[in-house]
């Protein structure tokens, strides 16, 4: 396998693990050679998307170990997703220890040092057994699944273009904060539309007045102002994204001031740098948004700017290895 141009696909791996909860607890846990799964046809997460999932990433460092990035976040966000779709909960515990079963049992798979690729764990909630009403299920599937990947955005670390999109992704007090299939059910037009016409992906804007930037296509919205602010969006309806809390932290330990606030559409001039982020994407620095007739080319351009370009550096240095980040921040699997 050419490691160093994956690509963010599937790409068969030795085992994947599987839990089943059944009468009020989840049993131990298998690993797994086959990655089907049998389930009724009645099963909730199939007729009523009662399900949830989440992303992660292994990565080797430069001495041989790999370790995963801030996995007990992934667990508290698969957590408060479970809640919001009244699903069993998953422990911190057994969530660990399943990505760590899934890596050990994969590790021919976790890309070598310096390829700038990773092994992507997806674990996974899913609500089965004969059900025909709108009700949750009675019983549950907790998978986690993985493959070899590289970069989300063809390209890499290189400037693309989104444009705004005149569809909702998610309601104003829907599931936009969870991480469910619904939400990115509601992205595939949009984001097919946005590639037609050429661009890398579309932005949604808040769903209650269609004024403020919400999300990036799949990933969190960020800019880097003129005068040396990092700005997010704050908003109701967005995943929550480890990636941008961790840039949050970064930036201002490299003397930024960091706010979370709306982020107007009408008011991109005041940023010098913009990107995308989220485990998938880790940072894809924005050339231009183009919104109704009008498209808006931010001064980096064709260029990675250096306040993104910092942030991507510190970021991966520390998924890999190669910095220290704060504590906690990195699991030791082996």
């Amino acid at each position: 396998m050419d490691f160093t141009d994956l690509g963010f696909q599937y790409h068969k791996t030795h085992q994947n693990y599987l839990s089943r909860y059944r009468d009020g607890a989840w049993d131990q846990g298998i690993l797994r050679d086959e990655d089907t799964i049998t389930i009724s046809a009645f099963s909730p997460a199939i007729h009523y998307g009662q399900q949830a999932f989440e992303g992660l990433k292994a990565y080797r460092t430069k001495d041989g170990h790999i370790q995963l990035f801030r996995p007990q976040d992934n667990a508290a966000r698969l957590r408060e997703s479970c809640k919001r779709l009244l699903m069993p909960e998953i422990s911190d515990e057994k969530f660990l220890e399943a990505c760590r079963q899934v890596v050990l049992a994969n590790l021919d798979y976790v890309p070598p040092y310096g390829s700038n690729a990773t092994l992507y764990l997806r674990p996974y909630v899913i609500g089965v057994g004969l059900n025909l009403g709108v009700r949750p299920a009675k019983e549950y599937l907790f998978g986690v699944i993985c493959s070899p990947v590289g970069s989300y955005f063809k390209g890499g670390l290189s400037p693309v273009d989104f444009m705004v999109t005149e569809f909702d992704r998610a309601a104003p007090n829907g599931t936009g904060k969870a991480k469910v299939g619904g939400n990115y059910a509601a992205s595939l037009y949009p984001n097919h539309m946005a590639h037609e016409l050429g661009f890398a992906d579309c932005i949604y804007l808040d769903p209650a007045t269609h004024r403020n930037i919400d999300e990036v296509g799949s990933a969190n919205f960020f800019g880097i102002t003129k005068d040396g602010c990092f700005v997010t969006p704050k908003s109701s309806s967005i995943l929550p994204s480890i990636t941008k809390k961790s840039l949050m932290v970064l930036a201002s330990q490299i003397g930024l001031c960091v706010k979370e606030e709306d982020v107007p559409i009408d008011g991109l001039d005041r940023f010098a740098e913009a990107g995308a982020c989220g485990t998938a994407a880790v940072i894809t620095p924005i050339r231009s948004i183009t919104y109704q007739e009008s498209k808006f080319v931010f001064p980096t351009g064709n260029e990675v700017g250096p306040t993104t370009r910092k942030l991507y550096d510190m970021l991966t240095k520390i998924q890999f290895g190669d910095l220290e980040g704060p504590e906690g921040w990195t699991t030791k699997i082996v």
